[in-house]
């Protein structure tokens, strides 16, 4: 099943986004935009990826979700914010800086050849036993990873060996995502 966000519903997500935490750090009510359509109702896996002069400053997602799009931003733009464990909370005098980027989800299809990965196109979830990790389509491009250092990254994160995704008892699964950011300034 195809999915798509016309520019229309990016903008809400963002502004959403930006409500959330604004209020929060401005500790009042949040003001959020009116609803704009049945897209962002449906449940979808995202992330809030948010940075400060160009450098993350936190980034919290959902891989699954069984709340509204709309819903799920809002909570994982406060995570982003506040609870990435990375990062202290977003302090007030921080956030003119702060920049919001939003990756909606495809579904997650197992694979078990990596050479079909594409770089620029697919993130990547490896799973092993308890362990997990989980890195987003753009982060390879940004960082200009091919493949091979693509999968090492993913490994690294998931807190195990770099060459972990060669094993037989690993489980990958690609993913794409719907990538969009404010323009600011």
């Amino acid at each position: 099943m195809s999915f798509s966000l016309n520019e229309q519903e990016r903008l809400f997500l963002l502004q959403t986004a930006r409500e959330a935490i604004a209020a929060r750090l401005g500790r009042r009510a949040p003001i959020f935009p009116p609803a704009v359509g049945r897209t962002l109702r449906e449940p979808r896996g995202a992330f809030v990826t948010l940075k400060a002069h160009g450098e993350l400053r936190g980034c919290i997602g959902h891989i699954t979700a069984t709340e509204p799009l709309q819903d799920t931003v809002k909570e994982i733009a406060l995570a982003s914010a506040f609870e990435d464990p990375r990062f202290p909370p977003l302090r007030p005098e921080e956030w003119d800086s702060v920049d919001i980027e939003i990756s909606v989800l495809s579904p997650f299809e197992p694979i078990t050849d990596a050479g079909l990965i594409q770089v620029g196109l697919h993130g990547i979830l490896i799973r092993r036993g308890t362990r997990s990790g989980l890195l987003l389509p753009q982060v390879a491009t940004e960082q200009g990873w091919d493949r091979e250092t693509f999968l090492t990254h993913v490994c690294y994160k998931a807190g195990l060996p770099g060459d972990a995704w060669r094993l037989p008892d690993v489980r990958l699964e690609i993913f794409s995502a719907i990538v969009f950011h404010e323009t600011r300034g």
